[in-house]
């Protein structure tokens, strides 16, 4: 809250509504005069932030993905721009913690793993039409799991011989196919991490978003971005390091730096959280929050 709401009277996106926690602090921090857009593309999201919505004027929730950052702005009606935008990204813990979502091995439920189960394809769904080296890349690119190559092949194995259809089955077939195990994780960890972000585009969703981002935020309007795991928090580090040094020229080039334009300025270091809070939360331990300011 304190990197992101600068002017209480301003407009403010908050791109994962999930169950509300940033957006009710946003709008504590809020004037009367102040909006909040709230946008999700889970449907239970959705269904919990129109409460929100009907208690607080200053509130309006949207059914849209991030990734349609400028549409979403137009079509909430703020088209001259946003004060700030907020990304907590990745799975809420209301999907992990509900069997029927597929989310997690901790229960066993339907191996679905949308975020919107109304679009695309499911998790056991692309299992059972990916080739072998289809499933490994994802493994290897997106969970980066040293044993890809084996758990895909003992996917197709499993497939040939009946359905992968539940969160256990797909669990267990890992746990029988890695060799070694983390200490403190579960051997699937990786693999259900894979599948969630191949399942939801989450990778390419958030580049589409931060492609949007400048031209949506007004000058001195924040962004403010939570990343669990080092693949966004990849993306997000190179985005704002990328606008804060303008556009790539010819190395040599002598240039002034008043004529770099550079769209974005890092505000801060990386924030992680506190043992405090880590113990209180211990979901949060992987978290990592990165800041910039819209320049002119």
């Amino acid at each position: 809250m304190a990197a992101l709401v600068m002017d209480p009277n301003g407009v403010y996106l908050d791109g994962t509504f999930g169950r509300g926690g940033h957006s009710r602090a946003i709008l504590g921090r809020l004037g009367a005069r102040g909006r909040l857009i709230g946008l999700d593309r889970d449907p239970d999201a959705v269904a919990a932030a129109r409460g929100l919505a009907a208690a607080d004027a200053r509130f309006s929730i949207l059914h849209q993905r991030f990734g349609a950052l400028g549409q979403a702005i137009a079509e909430a009606g703020a088209e001259t721009g946003v004060n700030g935008i907020l990304l907590d990204l990745g799975v809420s813990s209301p999907q992990l913690d509900e069997a029927g979502r597929g989310f997690s091995f901790a229960a066993d439920g339907p191996l679905d793993m949308r975020m919107d189960p109304g679009c695309g394809e499911s998790a056991a769904q692309w299992l059972a039409r990916a080739n072998q080296a289809e499933i490994a890349a994802v493994l290897s690119d997106f969970g980066e799991e040293r044993f890809a190559r084996r758990i895909a092949r003992a996917i197709v194995g499993a497939r040939s011989g009946g359905s992968l259809v539940t969160t256990s089955q797909l669990a267990q077939l890992v746990a029988r196919a890695v060799p070694t195990r983390e200490p403190g994780k579960h051997p699937a960890t990786r693999t259900f991490q894979a599948l969630r972000i191949q399942v939801n585009q989450e990778l390419e969703e958030l580049r589409r978003c931060l492609d949007q981002v400048c031209d949506c935020l007004i000058t001195a309007g924040r962004l403010v971005v939570i990343s669990f795991h080092s693949l966004e928090d990849r993306i997000v580090k190179h985005f704002i390091r990328q606008e804060s040094q303008g556009p790539p020229l010819p190395k040599g080039l002598p240039v002034r730096a008043v004529d770099i334009r550079a769209r974005l300025r890092p505000i801060g270091k990386p924030v992680h959280p506190s043992r405090q809070e880590i113990a209180a939360n211990p979901r949060a331990r992987s978290a990592i929050l990165r800041a910039a300011e819209r320049l002119p």
